[in-house]
């Protein structure tokens, strides 16, 4: 298979002295999700700013699709907090990145309208974020995601501030997208169950400075019932006991 993201021998260190990752080594395939996992300030959010192109690692490199990294890329990412303007309507916001471009209007017009019919939000065009609930703000961040065709998707716990039915919910819906359009997709999360439902390939850092401990494969994961099954409680126990080693 094509590797969409090659990370190779990458270590981070802030001006602060802080090192944030060290020596951190694996790939994504094209069209493959991938969940990173580990304890809090083990470099995780740094891990996905350096495959978006935000920040440069002070040594090692990122290849995406065999080039290296030097300037942002055709990548979306998608924060915990939404990043939605309050003042920007939900069709506004979905629009920003488009306008940015220099995208024609009519052709803006077209993607937004089928990604909010997509996402049932076409009765919400002209709210403001403020206005709806937290699912449908996450909802309305990934929609301005992917009004861009991003090659890959880069997610920092983006469910975690939700509700657990809303959570549950808006993950089947990541999945189903996953399936649907195999985008390459990132999510760096602290919940076991989580990486384990969306990540095909599961890597788990270690405590600052976030070196990878183990790299878990999950060919069972796919299927929105897979929650169900004794592969996905099983799959968890192995995530938790490698956790439990290095914290």
């Amino acid at each position: 298979m094509t590797k969409a993201i090659e990370a190779i021998n990458i270590s981070k260190v802030y001006s602060n002295g802080v090192k944030a990752l060290e020596n951190v080594t694996f790939s994504v395939e094209k069209g493959e999700s991938c969940s990173i996992i580990g304890p809090s300030g083990c470099g995780k959010t740094t891990l996905l700013f350096i495959f978006s192109g935000i920040l440069k690692p002070t040594t090692g490199k990122v290849l995406i699709d065999g080039s290296e990294i030097d300037k942002p890329r055709n990548t979306a990412l998608i924060l915990q907090d939404f990043g939605l303007f309050p003042w920007k309507t939900v069709y506004e916001n979905v629009c920003l990145g488009l306008k940015i471009r220099g995208v024609e209007k009519n052709k803006q017009k077209k993607i937004v309208e089928k990604l909010l019919k997509d996402l049932g939000l076409q009765d919400f065009r002209n709210s403001y974020p403020k206005e709806l609930s937290g699912g449908m703000q996450q909802r309305v961040a990934i929609a301005r995601a992917l009004a861009l065709n991003p090659e890959i998707m880069l997610m920092d716990e983006p469910f975690s501030s939700l509700d657990a039915l809303t959570r549950e919910k808006l993950q089947n819906f990541l999945l189903e997208l996953q399936n649907k359009d195999s985008i390459t997709t990132v999510l760096v999360t602290h919940n076991i169950e989580e990486a384990v439902f969306l990540g095909k390939k599961i890597v788990i850092l270690s405590p600052r400075p976030g070196k990878v401990v183990k790299i878990i494969d999950n060919e069972e994961m796919g299927d929105v019932e897979y929650r169900n099954k004794k592969g996905f409680f099983e799959k968890c126990r192995e995530v938790r006991k490698s956790i439990s080693l290095v914290i």
